[in-house]
């Protein structure tokens, strides 16, 4: 069991509970139970007590039971942050040859301009289940540590009339904003 909703999927299949019967029963949503139990949707407390509540599971199992999954290895962690780093860095140097290089022309320049937001919208959907602040935080730090340093190196107006700036936004917006979109789409 990875999630809150492989638990809570166990627990009402051993009540011999269909998803409809259980929703019947909470006065939960079935499309809210089926999301919970996919693992696309993080649950509200007052759901979980519901939930449980029905399925005859205590708060503290459920506690015990997250707090199991989210431990994480140190090994774990650094791979996702050599990751994440390598990730920033190849984001920063696309975006940057295709605005900054001497040879960014037109065509060069309007790719940037579709890739800051087709790239942010395919790591959205990917990290569905991510907060849009975290996400981004971790896939958007390096158009910020960019953004610094194209200001110091060339200055506003050279980071600004090469695009390079406005794909940055473009960027940032797309991992923040993005979930509306994919939500909307599915």
């Amino acid at each position: 069991m990875e999630n809150l909703g492989n638990l809570l999927k166990e627990a009402r299949l051993l009540k011999g509970l269909t998803q409809e019967e259980l929703a019947d029963r909470t006065n939960i949503n079935l499309r809210t139970i089926q999301r919970i139990e996919n693992g696309e949707n993080k649950p509200r407390l007052n759901t979980v007590r519901s939930l449980a509540g029905e399925l005859g599971i205590e708060l503290d199992s459920i506690a015990e039971h997250l707090a199991m999954t989210k431990k994480r290895s140190i090994g774990d962690l650094v791979a996702e942050g050599f990751f994440l780093l390598v990730l920033n860095f190849v984001m920063m140097g696309i975006f940057g040859y295709l605005t900054l290089d001497s040879n960014a022309n037109l065509n060069s320049k309007f790719a940037a301009v579709l890739l800051s937001f087709l790239i942010p919208i395919f790591i959205v959907y990917q990290t569905k289940s991510m907060n849009n602040l975290e996400r981004t935080l971790k896939y958007g730090v390096g158009f910020l540590l960019y953004f610094i340093l194209v200001m110091v190196l060339h200055g506003f107006i050279v980071g600004f009339g090469s695009l390079l700036f406005p794909c940055f936004a473009i960027a940032l917006a797309s991992l923040y904003y993005g979930k509306r979109l994919v939500s909307k789409s599915e």
